[in-house]
Parts: C-alpha cells; sequence; structure tokens
C-alpha cells in the first residue's frame, strides 16, 4: 500500500467536483444546499407533530442533534464504499493509490457535510432562536466519533461491495432502521429494558448521546462510551485497509 500524495488527493477532488458535481461552482453549491434545504424539511414536519421534544423546548434543535450525525455517517460511510469503482479508471497509473482515493473522497464529503450542517444549524438559530448554551467540545468529539465511523464502515463496505456486489443491495436494507433505532426521536434512557441492551450496542446511538450533551449543557447521558463507537471504527477501518491492499487489485483485474 503506497503512501497517499498530497498533489495525487488534490487532483482527485477536483476530479470528483467536476465529475459529480459538475464544471460550474453552482453544481457544488446546490449539492450543499440540497441535503440541508431537504434535513430543514424534515425538521419543520417533525416539528408540527412533535411540539413537545424530550428535551429543551425546540424540538427542530432536538431532532437536528440525532439526524445530522445520522445523515453523516449515512452519506460518508455509502461515498466511501463507491471510492473504487467510480475511481476504478484511474488506479491503473502507479501514482494513483486507492488510499489517495479514499482519502479525497472522505475529505470532499467531510467538508460538503460540514458546510450542510453550519447552513442547517445557522437557519435554526436565526430562526427559532434557542437560548441553549453549546458544549463546543462535546460536539466536536461527536463530529469526530461520526467521521471515524463513516470512514471505517465505508472502508470495510469498499472492499465487500467490490469482492461481492450483492452487499450494495444488503447493506442499504441493513441501514434502513437505523432512523428508528438510533435515538433519533427520543432519549436512549426512555428504552425500556431489555431492548435499550440491544440498542446500547448500536455506535450511533453512543454518537447522537454525545452530540445531545453538547447541545443541552442540563443533559448527562452516562450511557455514552466514547471507547465503543472509536473501536468500531479503527476495527473496520483496519480490516477495510487490509482487505483492499491486498485484494483490490486481483478483483479488479489491474
Amino acid at each position: 500500500m503506497g503512501l497517499a500524495t498530497p498533489r495525487a488527493i488534490g487532483a482527485l477532488i477536483l476530479r470528483e467536483i467536476s465529475t459529480t458535481y459538475g464544471r460550474s461552482p453552482g453544481g457544488y453549491i446546490w449539492a450543499v444546499l440540497e441535503p440541508a434545504a431537504g434535513i430543514a424539511l424534515l425538521t419543520l414536519v417533525f416539528s408540527i407533530g412533535f411540539r413537545t421534544p424530550p428535551l429543551g423546548a425546540s424540538f427542530a434543535l432536538y431532532y437536528a442533534a440525532g439526524i445530522l450525525p445520522l445523515m453523516m455517517f449515512t452519506e460518508l460511510s455509502g461515498k466511501l464504499a463507491q471510492t473504487i469503482q467510480f475511481s476504478r479508471a484511474l488506479l491503473v497509473y502507479p501514482r494513483v493509490t486507492f488510499l489517495d482515493a479514499l482519502i479525497a473522497r472522505l475529505a470532499l464529503n467531510v467538508l460538503t457535510q460540514l458546510m450542510v450542517h453550519f447552513i442547517l444549524l445557522s437557519f435554526i438559530w436565526l430562526v427559532l432562536k434557542p437560548t441553549t448554551i453549546l458544549d463546543y467540545s462535546k460536539m466536536t468529539q461527536a463530529y469526530l466519533l461520526t467521521v471515524a465511523l463513516g470512514t471505517g464502515i465505508g472502508t470495510l463496505n469498499c472492499f465487500l461491495t467490490l469482492a461481492f456486489p450483492i452487499w450494495q443491495m444488503a447493506w442499504a436494507i441493513l441501514n434502513r432502521p437505523l432512523f428508528i433505532v438510533s435515538c433519533i426521536f427520543f432519549n436512549f434512557e426512555s428504552i425500556p429494558q431489555p431492548y435499550s441492551d440491544y440498542l446500547w450496542f448500536n455506535p450511533l446511538v453512543h454518537i447522537v448521546g454525545l452530540m445531545r450533551d453538547g447541545y443541552y449543557p442540563f443533559y448527562q447521558p452516562s450511557y455514552v462510551s466514547i471507547v465503543y463507537p472509536l473501536g468500531i471504527s479503527a476495527l473496520t477501518c483496519i480490516c477495510g485497509l487490509f482487505l483492499l491492499n491486498r485484494y483490490h487489485r486481483d478483483v479488479l483485474d489491474l
């Protein structure tokens, strides 16, 4: 596995922007505004149906604290899973490695997701004017864990979708319940046992809890473990990198 080179990564980022979002700046801007508007619409709809959130006074803020990490994880893991197929034509060149392609796609999509989150949260603060005091250190930890988990799962899925094309469909089916079982609409503490014990093994539950801890200073989620999602991230990333390094050229016949 060759080391990633900044020049190759920069070129791959520019290629993805022009290929995926078009050559005009408006293409990328729309790629940022579209998901932000979609999440804002969902937030508005659910705010009408759920006027009293489990925490605080604004359901929009409560919902955003849960849905944003979930959407970021889903987007990162999904994009990284398609990295080799997207950059297949370039991997025949010895100067371009699969690690370059992974880092380039990760960097671009992390930046895109952070811009989406900034736009949505700015909208909530300007329109709804919540009075909560944010803990930026805990929010940063939650974002870093989200990026780590998306990177780990996405890297492993990159190999699995390459070696077993049916895995892409299977993973899409497995992802469907995440919207329900990641504590987006409720607090983990409200789930009775033994179901709460099962939900604890979902790493996104810990990330959402940590993010809400950053949004609400009075919320103390004792169930949150930083080590658990970090361990899942490290394990899946190491396995994915090992398998890609060992087998990606064999699978692609390079």
